[in-house]
C-alpha cells in the first residue's frame, strides 16, 4: 500500500499557471472544432504567443523563486490525485517549444492561412487545430507530474503529430504516416506495460514519490527496459529511426519543422524524466554506456547517410536522425562513477541545451528548405546553384543554423557540446569527445555541400516559381539567430535547468 504519510508535496503560490497552460490549448482546439475551419487559424493567433507569454512568466517564476511551481488537480494529493509540476528542466522546455511553435504559425500563414471569403479547406482547418494540439500535449509532458500522465501526454502527441505527415493526401506521404503510426504504437504498448509493471510493484506512478521506492529488481528491470525501448522508437534513435526521415522529409515545410523541432523532443524528455528523476540509481554504467553507444551510432550513421543525400529535405531528416543522438550522450557523462546515480551535472545541462538548440535550429532549416523549394519547385542539392542570390535571407537562415548544429561559438551547439566534452574529460571518459568531435567534421561536410552548391553561380536563369514572402524568411531567420545567441544564456539563466534537481533540494541552494 502507497505511505501515505509521505507526500510530495503541495500547491504553490503560482500553481494554477500549471493548469492555464494545459487549458489554453484544450480551450483552443475545442473553440476551432465548434466555431469551423475559418475561425481556427484567428483563434490559434490569440492563443500561441498567449502560450508563449505565460510559459515565460512560468520560467521567470521559476528562475526568481529557485522553487519548482506545483499544483495538485482537486487538492487530491499523490498517490490517489495528480500533481502538475514545473522545475527548470520543465520551464526552459516550455519556453523553447512556445517559441518555435510561435514561429512555425507565422510561417505557416501562407501555406495554411485563411482568407476572408474563401471556401473553408481540410487542410487549413486540420493544421491550426494539430498544432495546438501538439502545444497542449508538450506542455502536459513538461508539467505531468507521474508516468500514466505522461502516458496521456505522448498519446495525445502521437495522434495529433501523425496527421501532420499525410496532410497533402499524396500516397508516399500516407505510407509514411503509416509506418510512423506503427512505430509509435509499438513504443505505446511498451511504455504502457512498463507502466503497468511498476504500479504492481510499487501502487503508485507519481514521479516523487516512486523515486523514494524504486529499487533495483527483476521487476524495475523489465518495466525500465520495455518504457525505454517504447520512448526510444518515438524519439527514433538509432536503429528504430526508420519512420523519421520519410516522415519529416515528405510532411509540408511547417510540418516538418515540428515534427523535428517539438514532437521528437516529447520523448525525449520523458526518457530524461524517467532515469534522471524516477530511478537515477538503476542505469549503471553498464546501461549509461549502452545509450551512449546509440547514441553515437545515431551519429555516425545519421551523418553518412546525409552526406549521400541528394535531396534536402531528406538530408535534414538524416541530420536529425544524428543530432538526436547527442543527446544520449549525456547519460554515460552524467553518471556518478562513486553514487551510480545519473546526476543533474553540466552533462544533463549539456544534453537540454542541445535539445533546445537542436529544436530553433532544426525548424529553421526545414522552413529554409522549404521556401527553397517552393522557389525552384524542387530541393535537389546539386541543382540549388544561383538560389543565394534569389533569396539571401533565406541561405543565411539555413546557414546559421548549421552553425549551430555543427557546434560554433556562439551558438547554443557550441555551448551545448562544450558542456559535455567538459564532462567527458572531467569523467575520462575521452571517446564520446572523439564521437562528438567526429560529428562536428561531419555536420561541416554535409552543411559545406549544400552552401557551395547555393552559392555557385547558376549554369542557366533561373526560373523563380513564386516570389516568397519576407514574414517567412523573417520567421526562419529568427529562429536561426535564437539558435545561434542561445549560447550566450552561458552569461545569464543557465543555472534555472538546476532548479527543482533532487541534489539541488538536497544541497539547499534550491
Amino acid at each position: 500500500m502507497p505511505d501515505a504519510s509521505v507526500l510530495p508535496d503541495a500547491t504553490t503560490t503560482d500553481g494554477a499557471l500549471l493548469v492555464l497552460a494545459i487549458v489554453l490549448p484544450a480551450a483552443g482546439v475545442l473553440l476551432s472544432f465548434v466555431l469551423g475551419g475559418r475561425y481556427a487559424q484567428r483563434i490559434a493567433s490569440v492563443l500561441l504567443p498567449s502560450g508563449f507569454f505565460l510559459a515565460t512568466i512560468i520560467f521567470a517564476d521559476v528562475w526568481q523563486s529557485g522553487h519548482r511551481l506545483v499544483y495538485i488537480v482537486g487538492d487530491w494529493k499523490p498517490p490517489l490525485g495528480i500533481a502538475l509540476r514545473a522545475d527548470g528542466l520543465s520551464a526552459a522546455m516550455m519556453v523553447a517549444m512556445a517559441i518555435v511553435i510561435c514561429a512555425v504559425a507565422v510561417f505557416a500563414h501562407a501555406d495554411f492561412g485563411t482568407r476572408a471569403g474563401s471556401v473553408e479547406a481540410r487542410a487549413p482547418f486540420a493544421f491550426w487545430i494539430l498544432l495546438m494540439a501538439i502545444w497542449g500535449a508538450m506542455n502536459l509532458i513538461f508539467l505531468g507530474g507521474d508516468l500514466f500522465t505522461l502516458y496521456v501526454a505522448i498519446e495525445l502527441l502521437t495522434f495529433a503529430a501523425v496527421p501532420l505527415v499525410c496532410l497533402d493526401g499524396r500516397a508516399e506521404t500516407l505510407q509514411a504516416a503509416l509506418r510512423y503510426l506503427l512505430f509509435a504504437l509499438l513504443g505505446s504498448i511498451l511504455y504502457l506495460a512498463g507502466t503497468a509493471l511498476l504500479y504492481g510493484s510499487y501502487a503508485t506512478l507519481d514521479i516523487v514519490l516512486l523515486s523514494r521506492r524504486v529499487h533495483m529488481e527483476p521487476a524495475t528491470l523489465v518495466a525500465a527496459t520495455l518504457m525505454t525501448i517504447g520512448l526510444f522508437a518515438k524519439t527514433a534513435l538509432f536503429p528504430l529511426h526508420l519512420w523519421l526521415p520519410p516522415a519529416h522529409a515528405g510532411a509540408p515545410a511547417a510540418a516538418s519543422a515540428v515534427l523535428s523541432a517539438v514532437v521528437v523532443k516529447g520523448s525525449f524528455f520523458i526518457v530524461v524524466r524517467l532515469w534522471f528523476d524516477v530511478m537515477p540509481g538503476i542505469l549503471g554504467p553498464a546501461g549509461a554506456q549502452l545509450f551512449g553507444a546509440l547514441g553515437a551510432a545515431a551519429i555516425v550513421f545519421g551523418s553518412v547517410v546525409a552526406l549521400r543525400q541528394q535531396r534536402l529535405k531528406l538530408l535534414i531528416a538524416y541530420s536529425t536522425v544524428a543530432q538526436i543522438g547527442y543527446l544520449f550522450l549525456m547519460f554515460p557523462l552524467a553518471l556518478d562513477t562513486v553514487s551510480g546515480q545519473l546526476q543533474g551535472s553540466g552533462a544533463l545541462t549539456g544534453g537540454m541545451l542541445q535539445a533546445i538548440s537542436h529544436a530553433t535550429a532544426k525548424a529553421a532549416m526545414f522552413m529554409a528548405a522549404g521556401l527553397i523549394y517552393a522557389t525552384l519547385g524542387h530541393d535537389r542539392i546539386a541543382e540549388l546553384g544561383g538560389i543565394a542570390r534569389a533569396i539571401p535571407m533565406t541561405i543565411f537562415a539555413f546557414a546559421l543554423g548549421g552553425v549551430s548544429l555543427i557546434g560554433l561559438p556562439p551558438s547554443g551547439g557550441f555551448l551545448a557540446k562544450w558542456l559535455l566534452l567538459g564532462a567527458a574529460v572531467e569523467t575520462g571518459q575521452w571517446w564520446w569527445a572523439i564521437v562528438m568531435l567526429a560529428g562536428g567534421l561531419f555536420t561541416s561536410g554535409y552543411m559545406f555541400i549544400v552552401l557551395s552548391s547555393a552559392v555557385a553561380p547558376s549554369s542557366a536563369p533561373l526560373k523563380l516559381r513564386v516570389a516568397v514572402p519576407r514574414y517567412q524568411e523573417a520567421a526562419a531567420l529568427a529562429l536561426a539567430l535564437t539558435s545561434l545567441l542561445l549560447g550566450l544564456v552561458a552569461l545569464g539563466p543557465i543555472d534555472v535547468l538546476q532548479v527543482g534537481r533532487p541534489e539541488a533540494i538536497m544541497g539547499g541552494s534550491r
